[in-house]
């Protein structure tokens, strides 16, 4: 029933999971992954799973082909085919009385390019801050800790053993078949630290050859100290005022072949102008046509500093608020870019608000910010969650970590940011090894940037989930120092309606959000509730005239009753599985 719910919410067919227990090990294999790895109840691992990725770290895409489910052993055989690639993959699983033993064997039947082929495990993001003991190859060992704030880089390498304590529960994992190490996914606002084979240090892609067999395997061993029982709570929020206000609310520009006949919402219209290609003028034109008179908001890619010049010239009459320059190889604000972006601007005598920082992920800003130009007044980056993976599970418990991202955001940026595009799916690949489709196009018969990139596309944009889960994304990222989020493209299958205009579900959630923008915010009291009780369940609001308006978003599989509290009022709000509702106090 709950699984039906969901895919109904989504508007995908997707096959239930499999649950698996023995002894005192629990699991759920997902289509190729083992999730939620407990024992005794407790959570050990996020997952674990046997990944191919191509030269451009595209994941060839697996199917399972049969289970073979016994009492202390489970088999899960899977193809993994495309992108190259060919492989007949195994996964075995054998638990005994403390130990958990998984085996992954990857058999090749052609010769590809790979980045990444074996093993990946994802500890759950509720271990940052726990004490880590690290095995290296050499058989030393290092004390060192899962980290608090996003690291940008690798927070562990030489990995042949981890080991770590957390809420009572003894927890070690011993690697073999490869050199593993650690990174935190965090930066891409995956729930989790991914600890993966191959050292990123070593040169990539590496070509493997047909008839080879890759074979890795994992160790986990548990002990539990008695756990205290925890008391089921009705979710309880109470909105009290932030002291600022509610971020400014836009969209971005469409990149399929066609525009909606209707005008987008929010306050400015981001557009990426692609200068390092034949069709940077038609996308500004269309641009300028799509917002129907609506501000845009411009960031320009690819641009050589005497580019940068005559895209600025045909700009000049245009209405700006913000402009940004980034690299089409790095995504980011390189400083060359930067400083004569903003002596253009003074020469021009341009009144619009420079920003730098990246195009990309927060990865990238994570990891440039110590070398981006210290002048910058307002830094950008983009959020997906579906960097890594597109599960369900992936893009609701992103949520979360949009809000540790914003955080991270201000704290390293030292002001204010401008987040967007948010969507599904990635608009480009930033890691890939070979050119981007994006430098070829000749015209927007095909569009351009997203509508040309391989899985930009995710077919959930419809869903009735998405207005949830974008209302969830609303609350989640208004911390200060936000000054303004863009989600989505204004029309077509990224959009918030279709090409001809039809609207989406989450059209209604841009409407909403964008009706208290700029008003002051009402954020959830910190003291509300407890952090189980309220879990999957994200609101924010503000006072509009002499009204308070409350958004709330049920991200859980399940209906829930949530007290919504304003100025001592309490309103009881019935939501449905992955939905949301716009509340009024008066």
């Amino acid at each position: 029933m709950t699984h039906a719910t969901g895919d109904a919410a989504w508007g995908e067919t997707t096959t239930p999971a499999l649950e698996w227990a023995s002894g005192r090990w629990t699991l759920e294999l997902r289509d190729d992954e083992l999730a939620d790895i407990a024992f005794d109840g407790r959570p050990v691992l996020r997952s674990v799973r046997g990944v191919a990725r191509d030269r451009d770290w595209g994941t060839i895409p697996p199917r399972v082909t049969s289970i073979d489910a016994g009492d202390d052993s489970l088999t899960v055989e899977v193809s993994l085919v495309g992108k190259d690639a060919d492989i007949d993959a195994r996964l075995v699983i054998e638990a005994h009385a403390d130990e958990l033993r998984i085996n992954w064997d990857g058999h090749l039947n052609s010769s590809f390019l790979r980045t990444r082929l074996g093993l990946v495990v994802l500890h759950p993001p509720a271990l940052a801050g726990e004490a880590l003991q690290i095995s290296h190859s050499d058989g030393s060992h290092e004390r060192s800790a899962y980290p608090l704030a996003i690291r940008p880089h690798q927070p562990a390498f030489d990995i042949r053993g981890l080991a770590w304590d957390h809420d009572g529960l003894s927890t070690a994992v011993e690697f073999a078949g490869d050199v593993f190490e650690m990174e935190d996914q965090r930066n891409w606002t995956d729930a989790s630290f991914k600890t993966y084979s191959t050292p990123l240090a070593r040169p990539f892609p590496v070509a493997v050859a047909a008839g080879e067999t890759i074979s890795q395997s994992i160790i986990i061993s548990c002990s539990a100290q008695p756990a205290a029982p925890v008391a089921a709570l009705e979710p309880r929020i109470r909105l009290v005022d932030a002291g600022r206000a509610v971020p400014a609310v836009g969209t971005s520009a469409s990149t399929g072949p066609a525009i909606a006949p209707v005008a987008p919402i929010g306050s400015a219209l981001l557009v990426e102008i692609p200068a390092h290609t034949h069709v940077w003028r038609e996308v500004l034109d269309r641009a300028v046509l799509e917002a129907g008179g609506m501000p845009l908001d411009v960031r320009i890619v690819g641009a050589s500093v005497a580019g940068l010049d005559e895209v600025l010239d045909i700009l000049a009459p245009l209405d700006i608020v913000r402009i940004g320059a980034y690299s089409a190889e790095t995504h980011v604000s390189e400083p060359e870019l930067w400083q004569h972006l903003r002596a253009a601007l003074d020469k021009r005598g341009l009144p619009w608000q420079p920003v730098g920082g990246t195009r990309g992920h927060f990865t990238e800003l994570n990891r440039t910010i110590d070398r981006l130009p210290h002048d910058i007044p307002a830094h950008t980056f983009s959020i997906t969650p579906e960097m890594h993976a597109t599960g369900r599970e992936q893009i609701v418990e992103s949520i979360a970590i949009q809000r540790l991202v914003a955080e991270n955001a201000t704290r390293i940026s030292g002001g204010p940011v401008h987040i967007g595009p948010v969507t599904l799916r990635s608009r480009f690949n930033a890691v890939a090894t070979t050119r981007t489709p994006d430098a070829e196009i000749v015209d927007l018969s095909a569009g351009y940037n997203a509508a040309v990139t391989p899985d930009a596309t995710d077919p959930r944009q419809g869903s009735a989930a998405l207005l949830a889960w974008t209302v969830a994304s609303g609350a989640a990222l208004a911390v200060a120092g936000v000054e303004s989020i863009s989600w989505f493209e204004a029309s077509g299958e990224r959009g918030l309606r279709s090409a001809a205009g039809d609207p989406f579900p989450v059209e209604i959630a841009l409407g909403w959000l964008a009706g208290i923008a700029g008003a002051p915010l009402l954020e959830v009291a910190a003291n509300t509730g407890t952090a189980g009780s309220n879990a999957g369940i994200w609101a924010l609001g503000a006072r509009v005239d002499t009204t308070s308006v409350a958004l709330v978003a049920n991200l859980r599989d399940v209906p829930a009753t949530v007290s919504v509290t304003v100025d001592s009022r309490e309103q009881l709000v019935e939501l449905a599985a992955f939905s949301a509702r716009r509340i009024v106090f008066r």
